[in-house]
């Protein structure tokens, strides 16, 4: 009988001794295990910037579906990105419903790109992000020598935001993209964040030769390209507008691309309407990036063109291939030489377009700031009385 009570004993305590290892062993494993890091499974957002937000987020919201987009660290670049991509952006003829727009570009397909475009890009990741807003966005604009001498467009565009209505704050995140070693020499004098871009094959001393400057052209869309690549919105601006209000409050979050007009019918969703380049806002997604490329793929299919009137003609099929939502700006407020309201109320950028010749841009774009000077002079009861100057030397 003792023998027996000793062994039910003996067995109890063998089965207690297994039971708490195997507790113990629970315990070990939960604290040892580690969540996913917050970054991966927590939905991009985006600043309050001038209103610029993701509408990606409300299409999914709308069909139903989850979305999680991976959040690179703060300061990081779309190609440390750690997720797949599952259909490669050189199909530029995909249908839109393969190119889903709330993805941007893996660490493998930035490889793809090839270490002969990385270098020609050097040292653009590292200025696009010190001009960026928290919501990565960049302000970009080109200039050569010409154009960045003393007394030239550069100075005028500058001096436009410095005076403008609520526009002074935006020049932090302006980034002056030199296209030979003066004019980046020049910026470097008069403004923080100047990048040299030097177009591979070409010298300085050749920007005046009509196939270099249409080399010089195209390749301003090259560098946009890479800059959604990288993960950053941009706002591309020619350096003889003048920036007198906030342009952000006019684009909206629907639009990938949202551009300015040189004939607009009066509806912004209207394809139709005449696009200008020279003034455009784009969000970093697979359509942008995408179309892009068709756009700069599509040069040797139009000889002998720039890159705005080649836009014009392919427009229709960006929209209906890769499912681009484009709309335009309304010149009553991103205003121009070709077409602009009258009222300096709602006047927020002015454009020296439908003008030839560097002089004449000058002469009149000085007028432009001119009469918005006197505009902001004025008593508030006559405000609306004041009307621009016709710009003479342009328009005759």
């Amino acid at each position: 009988m003792g023998k027996a009570i000793l062994a039910e004993a003996t067995a109890r305590q063998a089965v207690s001794f297994i039971l708490g290892a195997t507790a113990a062993l629970t315990v070990v494993m939960l604290v040892q295990y580690r969540a996913p890091p917050a970054g991966l499974s927590r939905a991009m957002t985006h600043g309050q910037f001038s209103g610029c937000g993701s509408s990606d987020e409300q299409d999914h919201r709308r069909n139903g579906t989850a979305r999680t987009v991976h959040q690179p660290p703060s300061g990081a670049v779309a190609g440390d990105y750690q997720h797949h991509l599952h259909q490669s952006d050189t199909n530029t003829t995909t249908h839109a419903a393969a190119v889903p727009g709330d993805l941007l570009p893996s660490r493998d397909h930035q490889e793809e790109q090839g270490v002969e475009e990385a270098e020609e890009f050097r040292g653009l990741a590292a200025a696009v992000s010190r001009a960026a807003t928290d919501d990565r966005t960049v302000i970009i604009t080109c200039v050569n020598q010409a154009w960045a001498a003393p007394g030239s467009l550069l100075d005028l565009f500058l001096e436009s935001f410095r005076i403008g209505d609520g526009s002074a704050r935006l020049l932090p995140h302006v980034l002056v993209v030199a296209m030979d070693p003066a004019s980046h020499a020049r910026c470097l004098a008069v403004h923080h964040h100047c990048y040299h871009y030097a177009i591979p094959g070409t010298t300085s001393d050749k920007f005046f030769g009509p196939e270099e400057w249409m080399d010089l052209v195209w390749s301003k869309l090259k560098l946009q390209r890479r800059v959604l690549e990288l993960g950053y919105g941009f706002l591309f601006t020619d350096v003889d507008i003048m920036w007198l209000r906030d342009p952000f409050k006019h684009v909206t979050a629907y639009a990938d691309m949202t551009i300015s007009s040189d004939n607009y019918f009066g509806d912004p969703d209207n394809i139709d309407n005449l696009p200008n380049t020279g003034f455009f806002h784009m969000k970093p997604n697979r359509r942008t990036i995408a179309m892009t490329r068709l756009w700069h793929d599509s040069r040797s299919r139009y000889p002998g063109m720039n890159e705005q009137p080649v836009f014009n003609m392919i427009k229709a099929r960006l929209v209906a291939e890769l499912g681009v939502r484009l709309r335009y700006l309304d010149p009553a407020h991103m205003g121009g030489f070709c077409s602009y309201g009258k009222d300096l109320g709602k006047i927020v950028t002015m454009h020296a377009n439908c003008c030839v010749g560097l002089e004449k841009k000058m002469r009149d774009l000085r007028g432009v700031l001119d009469d918005w000077k006197n505009y902001t002079m004025l008593p508030s009861w006559e405000k609306h009385r004041a009307k621009w100057t016709v710009p003479g030397a342009c328009i005759k």
